[in-house]
Formats: structure tokens, C-alpha cells, sequence
């Protein structure tokens, strides 16, 4: 019998911009397959949280509330139960997504304000109460609240910039599925985000945008699957979207065990956000569940250290335990974490999340990113900032995600210098020259010469 699945009536594409999906509905799907059943702010001390009791109709295991969090609550959700506070569908269906809804909690700045006032020609704004909390209400320009409030500086369009600027849909053989490199695939499960990044690469199709190109439903996934399971050279699927860990449980199931199935597929990515902005999404259910599909990785993208709570520390912790390796991936963002001590707070707080910075990001030129983009050489800055000053675990890869599908390149400071002879000149961290021996290499030998003896003078 063939695998079927069916989405409720919530999970459809919305049809207009006022309304959006509810992808962490559980109602009306249904599964059926011979093979497969369904079964801060930165801070010197860590702010005192609040651990609930488990509760037998609604708290299946211990959870935190951080003061932060409670504090917040009682001035805007004193009717919200700990019980609702911790139940990430809560957190969904309470998202603040409108003019009124931001008023009630932030002063607006006038550009807010106005950015608001036509919301919807771009990307949405969605933030989860929880993400909230993380938000200085007086304070226009704090890095958090700027990744994700609206301004007037998105609908300033540069000639560089574009709606698909790393060239997706020219890589999409079916969709939801972008192939752009020989051995893996980006595999877009839905439209659906928590919370939207204001520089995000993919604002063309996600939130329900005007002219998104993509809809999400289990027939495309199907046919996704399908076009896996025919091109045998494809060994890694990175599962992304939107966000995949808005879906149920038991749409993640199903998408990982149809997966796993698949000979030739070695290895699944999750690329997330939802341990930031959602952490109450990390159930001990959930784990559970996923880490029967290892190997399993985990991509976070997360942005600043002030998004590193006691919340989001219980969240990685868990995926951690559940056999799970964890990256972060961040974008470089001016005026939010363009400079060495912020991302080295932010690697050093990931390290004890045991999550390892992988990638720093060079931020697309999406349209209307222009205020968010910084030189090449503040990225580069950074790196040499991070390498030898702290451990290399902490030190993510800088990369440009090259315009019109080049894909990742990385970009290093220039510790090589040049050659002498059979010496290969190289420069550590602290600018210092060196000599390597190295009689075989011909790095360098071709290159055109300065005379390198001046350097060692």
C-alpha cells in the first residue's frame, strides 16, 4: 500500500496575507504505510528561572520560565498559565504579527511605526511572546529587536539587491527541493516561520508573501522524495523551509522515516531557528522521536548572545543528550553583531550550549538588506579576531554565499605571505612571520615575486 498522508484543513496554504497556515496542527493527519507506524540581555549571572512541576494533563516533563520571561508575562499575558507559557503551540497562536499587537508591548520608533503601517509589501512580521520577552520596549535600536521589527529602511531597494539572489529557483528541479550541489539537496518543507529575520534569504516564500513562489502540501513533498529517491548521487538532505520544527511531530516523523528509507541517503540536516525563538518547542516527545533517524544534525541560526537564555540552554541541552550534533549558523549584521567582542561572546556562549559555530554568514543581497550588510572586511576582521585568540572550536567558517547560485565560498585572512626558496612565509595571529620548510610545494612559486626578505628584515 502506498504511503499516504493528509494535511487538515489548517495546514493549507492561506490565500491571503491576513491569514497563514497552522503547521503545528494535529488534526487531520493521518499516516498510513506497510512499513511505517505512527506511534537577555547578557547578563555576569544567570538570571534565576522558574522550574514547573510536572503536570500529568499538560507537562510531561520540567521545564524553565526565566525572570526575564516572567516578568514580561505578568505585564502583557497575566491571564497565560505556566502551563500555556511553556506550550510552544501556545507561543504559536499568540504570535504578535499586527500594528496593535507591537504597540502594546514596544514604543515605536517613527520609521517602526511607518514600516508598519503598510506592512505585507514584503515580509511579515511574526514574533512569539516567548522572543518578546528579548525585545528592549524603548529601544529602537537594540540588535534583537532590529533583526525582527520592520522599518522603513526594507523598502529601500539597492541595484545589487534581489528577491532571489543566490538563484534558487534556477536550482529547483521539482518543488521544494533546491539541488545545487552534486551530493545534496535543500529540502523546503514549509512556508512557516515562528519568527521572521527582517534579512532573510528566503522572505520571497516564506510568511504566505505576496507572489511566493512556493506552496507547501504532502503531494509535493511526495514528489520531492521521489526525485531523491531517483538521482543516487544525492547522500545528505538538508531538511529547511520556513522552518521544519513548526511542523507536528508527526508531520517530522513521517518526512525523516520516508527519508530514511531512501538507500543512497547517508545523512539529514534540520536547519532551524526554532531553539531560539520557540524553545519550548524542544519536548523530551520530540527528541525522543527524532533521534531514532540518526545521523541526524542540527544547523541553529542564531544571531546575537542576548538570544542565549536559560530557555534556549535546556533546549540544546536536550538535543544534545538526544545523540544530536549542533551548529550555528549566524548572519554578520551591522549594528547587531559586526564587531569581535559580540561574536566572541556569542561563540563562547554557543561552546557552553554545546553548540559548535559553524558557519558566519556574509548577508545576502535579498532586497531591502542593504541597512543589515556590512564590508567583506569587517568578516574578515572578525575571523582574525577569533583565530588564535580563542579555541578553534569557537572559530566559525566565513563564507560568501556567492549571487546567482555560485554557492559557499570561504574567506580567510591572508596567513600566507609568499615563498622563499623552499620556505613557504606564513603569518600567525599576532601578525609575527614564520618559515615552513617545504621543498615540494609549488605554492607560491609562480606567483609573482616581491622579495620577501624585506618582510624578514
Amino acid at each position: 500500500m502506498e504511503d499516504t498522508i493528509s494535511f487538515g484543513v489548517n495546514d493549507e496554504p492561506p490565500s491571503t496575507i491576513l491569514t497563514e497556515p497552522d503547521p503545528h496542527s494535529e488534526a487531520g493527519f493521518v499516516v498510513t504505510s506497510p512499513t511505517f507506524r505512527l506511534h537577555k540581555r547578557r547578563n555576569t549571572s544567570t538570571p534565576p528561572i522558574r522550574e514547573l512541576t510536572p503536570s500529568p494533563q499538560n507537562l510531561k516533563s520540567t521545564q524553565v520560565i526565566s525572570h526575564r520571561s516572567q516578568s514580561f508575562r505578568s505585564l502583557f499575558y497575566a491571564e497565560a498559565t505556566d502551563e500555556q507559557w511553556v506550550d510552544w503551540r501556545w507561543q504559536l497562536r499568540n504570535r504578535i504579527r499586527d500594528l496593535k499587537g507591537i504597540e502594546r508591548i514596544l514604543k515605536l520608533s517613527v520609521s517602526e511605526l511607518s514600516a508598519l503601517k503598510r506592512q505585507g509589501i514584503y515580509l511579515p512580521v511574526g514574533i512569539t511572546p516567548y522572543y518578546a520577552s528579548l525585545l528592549e520596549p524603548n529601544n529602537p535600536d537594540q540588535p534583537l529587536r532590529r533583526t525582527v521589527l520592520t522599518t522603513e529602511n526594507e523598502y529601500l531597494v539597492t541595484p545589487d539587491e534581489a528577491d532571489d539572489p543566490l538563484g534558487e529557483n534556477g536550482h529547483s528541479p521539482v518543488p521544494g527541493i533546491i539541488h545545487r550541489y552534486p551530493d545534496r539537496v535543500l529540502f523546503l518543507t514549509t512556508g512557516f516561520c515562528a519568527v521572521y529575520c527582517r534579512y532573510c534569504t528566503r522572505s520571497r516564500a516564506v510568511g504566505n508573501n505576496k507572489g511566493a513562489e512556493y506552496t507547501f502540501d504532502i503531494n509535493q513533498w511526495n514528489n520531492a522524495i521521489e526525485y531523491i529517491k531517483n538521482n543516487t548521487a544525492i547522500r545528505d538532505v538538508v531538511i529547511s523551509g520556513g522552518d521544519p520544527l513548526t511542523l507536528s511531530d508527526d508531520k517530522i516523523e513521517y518526512l525523516l522515516s520516508r527519508l530514511r528509507e531512501i538507500p543512497h541517503v547517508e545523512m539529514l540536516r534540520l536547519g532551524t531557528k526554532v531553539p531560539i525563538v520557540l524553545p519550548q518547542r524542544i519536548t523530551p516527545e520530540l527528541t525522543k522521536m527524532l533521534q531514532k533517524y540518526h545521523p541526524l544534525w542540527m544547523s541553529i541560526h542564531v544571531t546575537h548572545p542576548d538570544e542565549l537564555t536559560p530557555e534556549v540552554k535546556m533546549a540544546c541541552e536536550r538535543l544534545a543528550n538526544a545523540g544530536m550534533p549542533l551548529g550555528s549558523q549566524t548572519v554578520l549584521l551591522k549594528g547587531i553583531n559586526d564587531n569581535v567582542d559580540t561574536m566572541k561572546d556569542l561563540v563562547h556562549g554557543l561552546l557552553k550550549f554545546r553548540v559548535r559555530p559553524y558557519y558566519l554568514y556574509q548577508c545576502d543581497p535579498v532586497r531591502g538588506s542593504s541597512h543589515f550588510r556590512t564590508s567583506v572586511d569587517k568578516g574578515i576582521e572578525i575571523i582574525q579576531g577569533l583565530r588564535g585568540h580563542t579555541s578553534g572550536y569557537a572559530v566559525p567558517h566565513y563564507v560568501v554565499d556567492a549571487p546567482g547560485g555560485g554557492g559557499k565560498i570561504p574567506l580567510l585572512p591572508d596567513y600566507f605571505v609568499g615563498r622563499d626558496g623552499n620556505d613557504v612565509i606564513l603569518k600567525n595571529y599576532e601578525n609575527k612571520l614564520y618559515r615552513y620548510t617545504d621543498p615540494e610545494g609549488q605554492l607560491g612559486r609562480e606567483a609573482d615575486q616581491f622579495d620577501i626578505r624585506d618582510l624578514l628584515s
